[in-house]
């Protein structure tokens, strides 16, 4: 009876790995599968992108499957620890691909939201399998005693571990461990091996095996290249308008900026010139941002602007506005991003290292550019300096733009950043959060019920507080630098779309050819000339 189950159990695992397209492992997944089912605790780092949420995931749902073949009591046998909602949401989604074919045999719980104790409560009564949840809100359902772990935990997993202190984590984990019993299983799992990481290994791993997989902590340069151009702050706004208005950048791109204030202010710049793009921040609501990010991946828009985990400069002095448990460049699951463009110079190494790893994930190709002013060039030697020791040909190599070609856009720029004020920026925000706000908790139940109208909502339309100039949003073709002229057609999409319309048999068809969505790395082969 027992080797048929094991059978049976093995097929619905099999089943559900080939639902999601996996054909080989990951070398993470590779390595760290057989090691955890023989039950040792692993400290294990690999890059971003690499696999390491299921390295995990099928060893803890092989260990619950074969805990149920005996006569054993419904309750918690693994916790897996995250430091944002997002990455919680996210887990729980991929725990729940994986047990497609067996979630009545475990059940998996995700508790990292921000809905009151007392409706999860009922969640946690049915003693799911795996809960997934941050430190905090562990902590807090352990003392209200809505979950107890102390005499049934098999697994603990610690997932991103390189965040859990950075984010403040460091007291409500150590509380968390007096709740747990004296034996588990411990996976630490990370793609930086900081000190904060070596702390938790003392706390949590006993004779751990110790994987440090991949040589840099970032692709090479056959699978992402890193470009870098000084440029001072006007240049920035005149660069990125040219790259995407242009669209020498192609593919869904994440924009890095140092704080909330940037995000807005870059948006509504964009938008003078009827660019698209989403901000997205720790001021949002979670569902909101969750939303956002789902949307991305599905395809719905190209361009986010995006913080660092938290903002910066004077953003920190208002730390009740923030949520401390939100993450961008870290621990969220952006899908087929084809380039990451650093508006704004990442402070420290891990941060950049964090940012370009949103790209080039898995076996795809990706592109990251980094524009630095004088005032950030000593940020960009740590950072050559960290990844030359890391892999010599992991290095940012000089971006050569021809800035006298895109002279004729400057005073274009000049003009929209006229209407991009404080005040503007300031209603943005304000705009926003009580957009967001209406769609995140009024509609949260109609959308529940409606999925489809959800796709309905778009977090990417024009906020408006600044004034909006018409003529900016199309290119005169005589502004079009000579070498992009007939690669690049200056005519509107609405121009463009009545251009290209032709009846057929009564309907009407577009005749223009869709672009193909991949990177061209910022310029095509067509375009060597101009840069």
């Amino acid at each position: 009876y027992v080797d048929k189950e094991n059978q049976k159990n093995e097929h619905k695992k099999n089943d559900a790995v080939a639902d999601l397209g996996w054909a080989q492992p990951t070398l993470i997944q590779e390595k760290a599968i057989p090691l955890a089912l023989e039950g040792k605790d692993l400290l294990a780092r690999a890059r971003t992108g690499s696999g390491k949420t299921a390295a995990y995931a099928v060893p803890v749902i092989q260990r619950i499957l074969v805990s149920k073949q005996s006569v054993r009591e419904q309750d918690v046998r693994a916790l897996i620890l995250v430091p944002t909602k997002e990455l919680g949401q996210q887990v729980q989604a991929m725990m729940r691909q994986l047990t497609a074919y067996c979630s009545r045999d475990v059940r998996v719980a995700d508790i990292s939201g921000k809905a009151d104790l007392s409706a999860q409560r009922p969640i946690l009564m049915e003693k799911p399998d795996v809960v997934v949840g941050t430190p905090s809100r562990v902590l807090a359902h352990l003392n209200a005693q809505n979950l107890t772990l102390h005499s049934s935990l098999e697994t603990l997993v610690v997932d991103e571990a390189d965040l859990l202190f950075s984010f403040g984590f460091e007291a409500d984990l150590k509380s968390l461990l007096c709740h747990l019993p004296k034996i588990y299983q411990s996976f630490l799992m990370s793609a930086t091996l900081t000190e904060d990481v070596q702390a938790l290994k003392e706390l949590l791993l006993h004779n751990p095996v110790i994987l440090k997989l991949q040589g840099s902590q970032l692709p090479d340069s056959a699978q992402l290249q890193q470009y870098s151009l000084k440029c001072e702050e006007e240049d920035k706004f005149l660069l990125i308008y040219t790259l995407l208005k242009l669209r020498l950048v192609q593919g869904k791109t994440l924009v890095f900026v140092g704080t909330v204030d940037r995000c807005y202010r870059l948006k509504l710049f964009l938008e003078q010139f009827a660019i698209p793009a989403c901000v997205l921040n720790s001021e949002l609501p979670v569902h909101s941002r969750c939303h956002i990010i789902t949307q991305f991946n599905q395809g719905f828009y190209d361009y986010i602007i995006a913080t660092d985990e938290l903002s910066l400069g004077r953003e920190k002095r208002r730390p009740q506005a923030k949520d401390k448990e939100y993450g961008v460049s870290r621990g969220v699951d952006f899908q087929n991003v084809a380039n990451v463009i650093n508006f704004d110079f990442p402070a420290t190494v891990e941060s950049y290292i964090h940012r370009v790893g949103r790209t080039a994930r898995a076996d795809n190709p990706g592109t990251a550019l980094s524009f630095i002013s004088h005032a950030e060039i000593t940020l960009l030697s740590e950072v050559e300096d960290a990844l030359k020791g890391d892999n010599s040909d992991c290095v940012l190599k000089p971006y050569e733009f021809k800035m006298e070609e895109i002279e004729g856009f400057r005073y274009r720029c000049r003009d929209a950043m006229r209407s991009v004020t404080k005040q503007a920026v300031k209603e943005a925000r304000l705009k926003e959060i009580k957009q967001e706000l209406l769609n995140s908790e009024k509609l949260k139940t109609y959308f529940e019920d409606n999925p489809r109208d959800l796709q309905l909502l778009r977090h990417d339309k024009d906020l408006h507080p600044a004034v909006i100039k018409p003529h900016l949003k199309n290119v005169p073709e005589y502004l079009i630098p000579d070498a992009l002229k007939g690669v690049i057609n200056p005519l509107s999409s609405k121009r463009k779309r009545r251009r290209a319309k032709t009846k057929q048999g009564g309907v009407v068809r577009t005749g223009f050819k869709v672009r193909a969505r991949k990177s061209i790395h910022f310029v095509a082969s067509q375009m060597d000339d101009f840069c």
